[in-house]
């Protein structure tokens, strides 16, 4: 396990800092694509949007546009939604109280629902699958607004403050065999799962407990780490392979 604590994200401008040498965020490999995808995206356009109001809504962008003849779009607001047909969404991560005032004074919160209700493919990292989720523990005063759809319990910086972040590879048998290295940023964990999730990754806390760090229940997919923020591909992959099956 290796400590970041350099690692940061600008709340406001979603940039991102590079890491204690081993990745540079802003540089992300091409995508590898498995057979199924590619034949998929040679014959269906697939565009996926990416909420933009916080965190590395960039370093999304980027991993999608470089798949196999896949579209990304960044959006911000109800006339971004309304302007641009999306098969697939990518809420990524942030300050999660934050990010759900803004989506609530800019009315884009009640699209987010709507979008989630319609079974479209939705995937969340960190403050994403906090929104996500149906029930969410330590939020702050006030409540914490969520999506909601996900049938599980997460719970807010599980794994502590900002100095607290870490980097460790886990093991995520749908990706394959090789460990996936997880970059965990004030990250949630899921404390509970309820019906028809599909439990894709556990790792130990600080208190030696085992919690999950990345679920899927139909077309949603949640993790509590940034794959956006590595060189490995195959969380996106994944996403994008939801998304071309559900066309």
């Amino acid at each position: 396990m290796k400590n970041i604590h350099s690692l940061t994200i600008d709340p406001l401008t979603g940039s991102s800092f590079k890491t204690s040498g081993k990745y540079n965020l802003h540089i992300l490999t091409k995508y590898q694509f498995n057979r199924q995808t590619i034949n998929m995206c040679q014959s269906v356009d697939i565009t996926i949007g990416v909420l933009a109001l916080q965190g590395a809504f960039r370093e999304h962008v980027l991993a999608i546009e470089q798949s196999a003849g896949v579209k990304a779009v960044a959006l911000r607001t109800r006339e971004d939604f309304e302007q641009n047909k999306i098969d697939g969404l990518i809420i990524p991560g942030g300050e999660s109280t934050t990010m759900a005032h803004i989506a609530n004074r800019s009315g884009v919160m009640d699209i987010l629902r709507e979008f989630v209700a319609s079974g479209k493919p939705v995937w969340g990292t960190c403050a994403g699958l906090i929104f996500l989720a149906d029930k969410a523990q330590s939020a702050k005063i006030g409540g914490q607004a969520l999506i909601g759809g996900l049938h599980v319990t997460v719970d807010r910086n599980h794994f502590g403050a900002q100095v607290h972040s870490f980097e460790v590879d886990i093991s995520v048998p749908v990706l394959g065999e090789k460990p996936f290295h997880g970059v965990f940023i004030r990250a949630p964990a899921i404390l509970e799962t309820g019906e028809g999730v599909e439990i894709l990754a556990k790792h130990i806390d600080q208190n030696g407990k085992e919690v999950v760090v990345a679920a899927r229940q139909g077309s949603l997919l949640g993790c509590s780490f940034h794959p956006e923020l590595t060189p490995d591909n195959r969380f996106h992959n994944l996403f994008v392979d939801m998304v071309a099956a559900s066309l």
